[in-house]
């Protein structure tokens, strides 16, 4: 990708010494609007890529025990199987201060807009837009790795994360209820979308957030709360203005998940980094299930052996994938079943049918989809959005929020590990390091 956090985070290392005074209080003063897009552009760099490291607790990859390697085992093997309560000392962590990072440069940025210099108001606005969704974010991230899912508990009582919404490095914070934390997001997208004023971004800069992102964040976390036709209407704004899809039954297409794709809305994360693509391998299970004439199942995937098959997508700096146009065309659909109109969401769904299928596939593809209840529809929907979103961080979060189903994982001949409907290790803990930081984050 041209390295897209080069330019200004060597502006940022380069500027340090001209403006980073860090204060005792370990505030951060800046001046300059080249000076806070620095700091911002630092932020967005070191956002965490948690998004996939969930892939390992789902059903998408398999860990062979004759090729996992000691140091893979050792730093992932605890995560595959779901053992939060007893990890190894070596197993990686999902990150939780590397998101309060951001929320805390975030705020303030946001805190500093009336004393931003040398900037016109067009760029302070467009600065102070990406600081609310930068925020929203990595909260939506947080509580959705360490809070129960929103439409499976009672979001007013039960616990969320700490909300910081000023920039006070010694606020000691408690846990606000899932509730609150949804609030707070969809109070920052509301802000955003006052605020944002960039359509798009040139390839190099697609890791910030445009004017769009608002409204792709409030589909998703419209789709995550049941609020069916918030999230539809959200999904119709951001397919008006990124309509196309990747022909993939062509020659010559990008691949999906590549920031350069025509799909591609904002890409901040990296899908699927070589550390977690490398220590394994898609479930043969999940491909196999694919029907004939989708062709997703030779794009994303190819076979290796006849029981390995190799992933296509990510493990490369180009694969950067946060908001992408397909989504918004599954969660239109899905959102239009849940509210019982079946055409509309096959509507949506026509499209991505025309994209992925084999010509001869697509009209008893739809026929098919037809002839459905809302349930099977909803599980047609569901099935393809595993399919087309695989392997890019999306599917922990579906499992989370719709069936949390049980999940059995083989490790050779003699181990096997399971998952229960429901189990209580859908919501992650939070890391033992942070509550010893603060004893007020009860577990």
């Amino acid at each position: 990708m041209k390295n897209i956090f080069l330019l200004s985070l060597v502006l940022l290392l380069a500027s340090c010494d001209k403006f980073l005074d860090i204060q005792p209080t370990g505030k951060v003063i800046a001046r300059t609007g080249e000076e806070y897009r620095a700091l911002l552009t630092g932020a967005y760099d070191e956002f965490p890529n948690d998004r996939s490291l969930s892939t390992l607790r789902t059903d998408e990859m398999f860990l062979d025990k004759t090729d996992l390697t000691p140091n893979d085992y050792n730093t992932y093997f605890d995560i595959w199987v779901w053992n939060d309560a007893t990890p190894s000392e070596t197993t990686a962590s999902f990150n939780w201060m590397h998101f309060y990072h951001p929320i805390y440069i975030a705020s303030y940025i946001i805190e500093k807009e009336g004393e931003i210099e040398e900037a016109s108001p067009a760029d302070v606005s467009q600065l102070v837009g990406e600081a609310y969704m930068l925020r929203a974010y990595s909260y939506f991230i947080l509580v959705n790795l360490y809070g129960k899912p929103y439409t499976k508990c009672n979001p007013t009582t039960d616990l969320g994360v700490p909300l910081m919404v000023s920039a006070d490095v010694e606020a000691v914070l408690e846990r606000s209820t899932v509730e609150q934390v949804y609030q707070q997001i969809l109070s920052d997208i509301d802000m955003a979308k006052q605020y944002l004023n960039v359509d798009k971004w040139e390839d190099d800069f697609k890791y910030r957030f445009n004017k769009i992102s608002a409204d792709a964040l409030l589909a998703r976390v419209c789709l995550y709360m049941g609020r069916w036709q918030e999230s539809l209407d959200a999904s119709k704004a951001v397919i008006a203005a990124y309509p196309e899809l990747e022909d993939i039954t062509t020659t010559g297409y990008t691949m999906p998940d590549n920031y350069k794709s025509k799909e591609a809305i904002v890409c901040l994360e990296r899908v699927m980094p070589v550390a977690y693509k490398s220590i394994g391998y898609p479930d043969k299970n999940f491909i196999t299930s694919i029907v004939t004439g989708d062709l997703r199942k030779n794009r994303y995937f190819k076979a290796k052996t006849s029981q390995v098959y190799d992933l296509l997508k990510g493990g490369t700096n180009d694969t950067r994938s946060t908001f992408r146009s397909a989504e918004f065309y599954l969660t239109a659909a899905e959102a239009a079943a849940r509210l019982g109109d079946l055409n509309e969401a096959i509507d949506h769904m026509t499209p991505i049918v025309n994209n992925r299928y084999l010509a001869a596939r697509r009209t008893p593809t739809i026929n098919a989809m037809k002839a459905m209840t809302q349930d099977q529809l909803i599980d047609a929907i569901l099935e393809s959005r595993r399919i087309e979103l695989c392997f890019e961080g999306h599917r922990w979060f579906d499992l989370r929020r719709t069936t949390q189903q049980s999940i059995t994982k083989k490790y050779g001949d003699d181990e096997t590990y399971i998952l229960e409907e429901g189990d209580s290790r859908y919501t992650i803990l939070i890391p033992k390091e942070a509550i010893s930081a603060n004893p007020l984050l009860a577990q």
